[in-house]
């Protein structure tokens, strides 16, 4: 089974947090049967945020010294992603990295980057987060990058972007959005949440969504198991979203886990909560990592 992990945080730790022990890690990733795990380029916290490309440099560094020194195998999209074979792309959380200029879109695409979230928590030159506010959609240097972005089929990562920006993404961008981390409002009120009116549109658009496993995203108790993650994906597979999702960790991003889905090698757990709901086999590997895929295609990848 070929499994996908749209967002994890690890560059961003090994470049800036060296004293924090990564569950991104290749052996992990291995025991867990990553076939592709996606590693951001984030723009930062703390006093890093006033260099955001500097910041996004450091970390493709790290990612280059992973692929040159500790054999990590970059993949050039998810098309690439294969069963038993552990493959790493590159995705940014923060166009402020892009610092305004759509001639960065081409430079990263060059480095391997194939998603970017528009916004992390800050407002940038392309939108404004939904911690800031749910007003003020993409701004007018954010649709030049955008259309950068989709001239050479790259996907426009909603998670972290405000709903005004969501819905201009859905009415007017002409490739279909999609959201790496993100869980379902309706579940756990928490404003980096999708409605469901939200959800419906990605479907209906060809989108994808990827479930994060950050408990205070899953429950608003903060406590969350496989099963609670497992609750979300059915949550939109009922929505008719089966071919719309699957994961987006945010490993190495959260300071909590889900009891039992600690680090990549514990992904599987998920697939057997999914299991015994009742999902076949065929239908687990949609969700997994074939959805992911798909998707991509639909960007006019092949």
């Amino acid at each position: 089974m070929i499994i996908c992990d749209t967002h994890c945080d690890v560059l961003y730790m090994r470049a800036f947090q060296p004293e924090n022990e990564p569950v991104v890690t290749f052996e992990n990733m291995q025991a867990g049967g990553i076939s592709l795990q996606t590693c951001t380029l984030f723009s930062g916290v703390g006093e890093v945020v006033k260099r955001p490309y500097e910041v996004g440099m450091k970390e493709y560094r790290e990612f280059r010294r992973l692929v040159e020194e500790e054999n990590w195998v970059q993949a050039d999209s998810p098309l690439q992603a294969e069963e038993g074979k552990v493959k790493a792309m590159l995705s940014m959380e923060g166009g402020e990295i892009l610092e305004g200029s759509p001639d960065r879109v081409e430079e990263f695409f060059r480095y391997g980057v194939r998603m970017i979230a528009l916004t992390w928590n800050r407002e940038n030159e392309i939108g404004t987060p939904a911690k800031l506010s749910p007003k003020g959609g993409i701004k007018k240097t954010g649709w030049d990058i955008l259309r950068v972005m989709a001239e050479l089929h790259m996907a426009a990562d909603t998670s972290h972007l405000n709903e005004a920006g969501f819905w201009d993404l859905i009415d007017r961008h002409p490739q279909p959005p999609m959201a790496s981390h993100s869980c379902v409002r309706t579940l756990c009120d928490h404003f980096r949440n999708l409605r469901d009116e939200q959800i419906r549109a990605m479907i209906d658009r060809g989108g994808w969504i990827g479930i994060n496993f950050y408990p205070a995203f899953l429950s608003e108790s903060g406590q969350a198991d496989a099963n609670r993650i497992a609750e979300h994906i059915d949550y939109i597979c009922q929505m008719g979203g089966e071919k719309h999702v699957g994961f987006g960790s945010d490993f190495d991003g959260i300071e909590v886990t889900p009891v039992d889905v600690r680090t990549p090698a514990e992904v599987p757990n998920i697939l057997a909560a999914l299991r015994k709901r009742g999902y076949s086999e065929k239908a687990l590997a949609d969700i997994a990592g074939l959805n992911f895929i798909e998707y991509y295609k639909r960007l006019g990848w092949n």
